[in-house]
Formats: structure tokens, C-alpha cells, sequence
């Protein structure tokens, strides 16, 4: 992968990571339009996915904040509550990242076929959200944030929309839109920034190994 082609994938990953539209969907498109026919490489992968912490943290820092200086006062308040539904809503992903890692990444091959059935199924998830209409719009509860953490972990699959699965399955439960789009956004720091520690620790025993 040379420099013009990091920079275009870049600029797609940075221009579909914030929309319900899957963005290694659209990575995987990318490729395949590039020619690009090799795995990411350890260091593009963290810059990708750095770059989506960073802009996520700017974008919500005041809310990040106020989390951090709710979760330090030691005492049980909604900051806290949040922040345990954030770690209930990893259960997820981390059972598929730590038992099927293998099987998802053998996915991003430039399978363009099923890229292309998993963003009909984003399609059909964020019309199903508009279709199913719950009456009373409610605050999010540890059950929610595990359902949410199912959507967020079948969202590992290139093609399905991380941001569309999760709006879309807390708009289903009958959640508020803007309570439901903070806590998608939010919920992706952790699980981001595991994954990248742990690209880290294995490309350090990688270049050890070599």
C-alpha cells in the first residue's frame, strides 16, 4: 500500500466513521477499487482507528469530562451508572474478539459479495428503525446497554454499520435519539482503544520474534 492509497482510505474511513454506514465496509470497497490487495498493516490500522478516538474525544470531551470528574467523586451518580453500562455493553465484543478474532478477520479479504449483503442488512436495520416506533422514549438501562453491545459486536462483520446497528437497535428499545447517539459514540472508545494496545503488544512481539 503506497501513499496515495492510505490517504484515500483514510479519507473514507474519516468520512464514514460518524454516519450509520459501515466505514470497513467502505474500506473494503476502497480496496478493492484500489487494488489494493494486502491486509492493513499494523501501523495504518492504529492510525485509522486513532484517528477515530481522537475525533470522537473532541467531538464529546465536555462529555467526557463531566464522566471523569462524575466517576472520581467515588459515589454512585449517573456518571458512574453510565460508565458501568459502557463496560456491560463491551461483554459483546470482547467474547467475539477474544473466541472468533480469526474468523472475523478472515472476513476482510475482499470478500466484495458479502460486503455488499451486510450493508443491506444496515440498510434494512436503519428502516427498521423508523418503522418500529415505540411511544415512550426511555432512559437507557444495563439491559439496553447489553442489547446495544450484541448489535455493536455483530457490527464487527465488514459491511455492517457499528453507529447504524447501535442507533438503530436503541431506537427499537424505545430509546431517546440524542441519549441513544451519545452512547453509541461513547461506547467505542474502550473497545478501540483494547484493540489497538493489543495490535501494539503483538507488533512489538512480532519484531522481537523477526
Amino acid at each position: 500500500m503506497d501513499l496515495i492509497h492510505a490517504l484515500i482510505l483514510g479519507i473514507i474511513q474519516g468520512l464514514t466513521e460518524f454516519l450509520p454506514v459501515s466505514s470497513s465496509g467502505h474500506l473494503e470497497l476502497g480496496k478493492a477499487l484500489l487494488g489494493v490487495n494486502v491486509q492493513e498493516s499494523l501501523s495504518f490500522s492504529i492510525a485509522v482507528h486513532g484517528a477515530t478516538v481522537l475525533s470522537t474525544i473532541a467531538v464529546f470531551r465536555k462529555d467526557i469530562a463531566s464522566i471523569i470528574r462524575g466517576v472520581f467523586r467515588f459515589q454512585w451518580n449517573d456518571e458512574t451508572r453510565f460508565v458501568l453500562m459502557i463496560l456491560v455493553s463491551m461483554i459483546p465484543v470482547a467474547f467475539v474478539g477474544v473466541f472468533f478474532k480469526d474468523n472475523v478477520e478472515s472476513l476482510f479479504n475482499g470478500n466484495i459479495l458479502f460486503v455488499g449483503s451486510m450493508l443491506l442488512v444496515t440498510a434494512l436495520l436503519l428502516t427498521l428503525a423508523v418503522v418500529v416506533k415505540q411511544k415512550h422514549e426511555k432512559d437507557i438501562n444495563f439491559f439496553d446497554a447489553l442489547i446495544i453491545g450484541v448489535a455493536q459486536a455483530i457490527a464487527v462483520l465488514p459491511g455492517v454499520s457499528r453507529a447504524g446497528a447501535t442507533i438503530a437497535t436503541g431506537l427499537m428499545l424505545g430509546k431517546r435519539k440524542s441519549e441513544v447517539a451519545r452512547f453509541s459514540f461513547l461506547m467505542v472508545l474502550l473497545p478501540i482503544l483494547g484493540a489497538n494496545f493489543l495490535d501494539l503488544i503483538k507488533g512489538d512481539f512480532s519484531s522481537d520474534a523477526g
